[in-house]
């Protein structure tokens, strides 16, 4: 009778304290994706099939690009969906956003206002995901870094891509170090973005999410059927390769020979558990110089498509973005 008296307690305990946990107020900035309502919907209804406990969606700013059709033409009826059905507050601006959360998510699917976007809530100390593309250009990534590092902000960018099953054990050394990889994914391009910017980022976020840091040059060519096919030479004499493709796959190989499947899409759920952690512990999950390193392989394969198909030197594009903003 004691024994279960005290386990009662002790239950009544851990529920109390649960439940006094702090929920996570997050901002939403860039109402003008699919993203949007999807993220909303895994953190604020705990019915859905993949809910992520620990956070809410309580503001956000409409943004918008009108240069853009995929964005205007959604940007008011993604806001009526988070206003009328999650009841969230659609804030005039960002600065006022920043006063009513704990943490924002840039979800603008037009990467070029994300600088902008980012400035004041990196100012009021506000941990930051970004969803992709992380900006519109490197030297645009390389300007948030430094002002999240000036500041004390943590900051953390990523395609849902990165967090598929396979990638992720891959990743934690499943089949030890990767000398070879191939990240496939689509590759629509928008005129307004490098062309790996606006899509092909999914495959190259898991090809890097395998490969990690260490990638020297770039060659990007045109395959028979007229696709991207860009390959990279990482340091240790390694290969990671993204080529178009229509869906998302990819392969990585040992110094063995053991071939695994990547690249696998399996919903948003994996990367939203991922940011509401972020948010939590503000801890980034992925590094900036990681992050740094794929936008670079990304700007180098338009750089080699300008030279020919030669190659080209990452340290020379992050050369060049860094004198971009000097």
């Amino acid at each position: 009778m004691m024994k279960s008296k005290i386990l009662l307690t002790i239950l009544a305990l851990t529920l109390a304290a649960a439940a006094e946990e702090p929920v996570i107020r997050i901002g939403m900035i860039g109402l003008d994706t699919s993203h949007v309502p999807a993220f909303t919907k895994v953190i604020n209804d705990p019915s859905a099939k993949d809910h992520v406990p620990g956070a809410k969606v309580v503001a956000a700013f409409k943004g918008g690009s009108p240069d853009i059709e995929s964005s205007a033409s959604r940007v008011d009826g993604y806001t009526q969906t988070l206003r009328d059905e999650f009841g969230v507050e659609i804030c005039d601006t960002i600065e006022d956003l920043c006063t009513k959360v704990d943490a924002v998510m840039i979800e603008s699917v037009d990467g070029r206002p994300h600088l902008a976007q980012a400035k004041p809530i990196i100012a009021a100390g506000l941990p930051l995901f970004l969803d992709k593309p992380m900006a519109g250009t490197l030297a645009d990534v390389l300007e948030i870094f430094r002002l999240a590092d000036e500041a004390g902000v943590p900051v953390f960018s990523s395609s849902s891509l990165r967090y598929g099953k396979s990638t992720q054990a891959v990743r934690g050394g499943s089949i030890g170090k990767v000398v070879y990889a191939v990240g496939s994914s689509p590759a629509s391009l928008e005129p307004h973005h490098p062309d790996l910017y606006w899509y092909g980022v999914h495959g190259c976020e898991s090809l890097f999410a395998v490969m990690g840091t260490g990638c020297k040059s770039v060659v990007r060519k045109t395959t028979d059927d007229g696709l991207i096919e860009v390959t990279g030479t990482w340091e240790g004499d390694r290969t990671g390769i993204f080529r178009e493709g229509k869906g998302y796959s990819g392969t990585a190989k040992n110094a063995e020979g053991k071939e695994v499947e990547i690249g696998a899409y399996e919903g948003y759920a994996p990367l939203v558990v991922e940011v509401v952690k972020f948010f939590q512990t503000k801890v980034a999950p992925v590094s900036a110089a990681e992050t740094i390193e794929l936008f670079a392989f990304m700007e180098a394969a338009d750089e080699s498509k300008r030279r020919g198909g030669a190659p080209v030197l990452l340290e020379d594009v992050l050369k060049t973005a860094k004198s971009a903003k000097q």
